[in-house]
C-alpha cells in the first residue's frame, strides 16, 4: 500500500506559518480550556504518583467518568471503555480490529479526511453517501443503496464535520433500522457531542435508539469539549466485544500514555454539563459573529448547528474553485480556510466553491479575519 497523501491541514496550516496568515483552516481554539481541568492536569503532574505509564485500558477515574457520563447523560450502559490518545487513534483502532480486507465502511460525504486513510489501511473500501448542500440533511434510500454484500459497518460522525450538520432523530432512526437490518457494526465519531450551538437542536446518540446499544461503538475526547485539543485524551466505549478489538489494536500503537492528563480529564467529566454548555454559548455568539462578516464580504454562508466550523459558498464572489481560491487567500487576503473539496468524492461536484473556516477563535482574531476578507472582496 502506497503511503497516505500529505493533509490539506498539513498543507494549509504551513501556508499559515509561510505568510502570516490568520488561521481559520484548523479547527484549534487560540485559548486555553477551563481553569479547573488545567489546574487538576497540574495537580496530576506535581502528584508524584501519575505520571508514569497507565493501565493499557485507561486510568481507573477516566474509565469511570466516562461510564458516568453515558449513563447520566443519554441513559446508556456501556460494558467497557478504552481510553485512547484522542478520538482520531480510538478510530483508528476501531477500523483496523473489526475491519477485514475487502470489508466495506459507510459514510458520509464530506468526510473527515483521517477516515480514508484509516480505511485504506485496513485494506476496506468507504461506501460514501452524500450529505448535500445547503442543508446537508440526510437522504436515508441513498444510505441504503450504499450498503452492499461486503458492507460491515457504518462510520457515523455528527455533529458532523466538516459541515456543521447535526443529524435529527428521524435521519439516526433511519439509519439504525438499516444496521439492524443489514446486521451492520455502527461506529460514531462524536466528539463534537456538547458543541450543539441551535437551541432547537439536540445530539442523539446513535446508541440510544432501539437495537442500537449493543452494535455500537461510541467515540469521544476531552479535546473539542474542553477546548484542550492539544491533550489528545480520548476513549470508545460501547460492548465489551467492540471495546476489546480496540484494546486489541492500540495496545500495539502508543498502549497507554498521558497519564496525568488522562487524570485531568477525569475531572473535566466530574464537573457535569456547566462547562460544556458555557463553552457552547461562547461558539454560538462567535458562529454567528464570523458568519455575519462572512456574509459581508460576499460570500454566501450556509447553516452551521454545530461543532467549530460554518461553511461559505464563495461562487458570488467569482470565485467558483474554493480549492484554488484557498491556495491564494493566504497571500491575497492573510486568512486561511479549507476547501470542502478536499472532503468529498468528488471535487467537481457540488461542493466545489465551498470553503471551511473555524469560528473557535478569539473575538478579536474572527474580526481582524473579517475585515481583511471584507478588504479583499472590495
Amino acid at each position: 500500500m502506497s503511503a497516505p497523501a500529505t493533509t490539506i491541514f498539513t498543507v494549509m496550516t504551513a501556508l499559515a506559518e509561510e505568510t502570516g496568515a490568520i488561521n481559520l483552516g484548523q479547527g484549534f481554539p487560540d485559548e486555553d480550556g477551563p481553569s479547573l481541568v488545567v489546574e487538576a492536569a497540574v495537580a496530576a503532574l506535581r502528584s508524584g504518583t501519575q505520571n508514569q505509564y497507565a493501565p493499557l485500558g485507561g486510568v481507573a477515574p477516566l474509565r469511570a467518568a466516562v461510564l458516568d457520563h453515558q449513563r447520566r447523560r443519554y441513559g446508556l450502559e456501556p460494558e467497557d471503555v478504552q481510553v485512547t490518545f484522542g478520538a482520531t487513534e480510538a478510530l483508528a483502532s476501531a477500523l483496523l480490529g473489526l475491519l477485514s480486507p475487502g470489508d466495506e465502511v459507510v459514510v458520509l460525504d464530506p468526510v473527515y479526511d483521517s477516515y480514508p486513510a484509516i480505511a485504506a489501511m485496513a485494506g476496506a473500501t468507504l461506501r460514501r453517501v452524500a450529505l448535500h448542500p445547503p442543508d446537508w440533511r440526510l437522504d436515508p434510500e441513498e444510505v441504503r443503496a450504499a450498503i452492499g454484500p461486503r458492507t460491515r459497518m457504518l462510520l457515523l460522525n455528527s455533529p458532523h464535520n466538516p459541515t456543521g450538520r447535526v443529524l435529527d432523530r428521524a435521519e439516526l432512526e433511519a439509519i439504525a433500522a438499516l444496521c439492524v437490518e443489514y446486521d451492520l457494526i455502527a461506529v460514531t465519531d462524536e466528539v463534537y457531542e456538547h458543541l450543539v450551538l441551535d437551541t432547537d437542536r439536540e445530539h442523539i446518540p446513535l446508541a440510544t435508539l432501539p437495537g442500537m446499544e449493543q452494535r455500537t461503538l461510541t467515540i469521544s475526547s476531552v479535546g473539542k469539549t474542553y477546548s484542550l485539543t492539544g491533550w489528545k485524551i480520548g476513549w470508545a466505549s460501547g460492548p465489551a466485544e467492540l471495546v476489546g478489538a480496540v484494546r486489541s489494536v492500540k495496545q500495539f500503537l502508543s498502549f497507554a500514555g498521558g497519564t496525568p492528563l488522562q487524570h485531568a480529564a477525569a475531572a473535566a467529566l466530574g464537573a457535569g454539563d456547566g462547562l460544556p454548555g458555557e463553552l457552547a454559548v461562547a461558539l454560538r455568539g462567535k458562529r454567528d459573529r464570523l458568519s455575519a462578516g462572512l456574509t459581508a464580504a460576499g460570500f454566501a454562508v450556509l447553516p452551521s448547528q454545530g461543532t467549530y466550523f460554518v461553511c461559505a459558498d464563495a461562487d458570488p464572489l467569482g470565485h467558483p474553485d474554493a480549492e484554488a481560491l484557498c491556495l491564494r487567500l493566504p497571500h491575497e487576503a492573510g486568512v486561511v480556510a479549507i476547501p470542502i473539496s478536499a472532503f468529498v468524492s468528488d471535487p467537481a461536484g457540488e461542493t466545489r466553491s465551498l470553503l471551511r473556516f473555524a469560528f473557535c477563535k478569539r473575538e478579536s482574531v474572527l474580526d481582524e479575519a473579517v475585515q481583511r476578507l471584507v478588504a479583499w472582496a472590495g
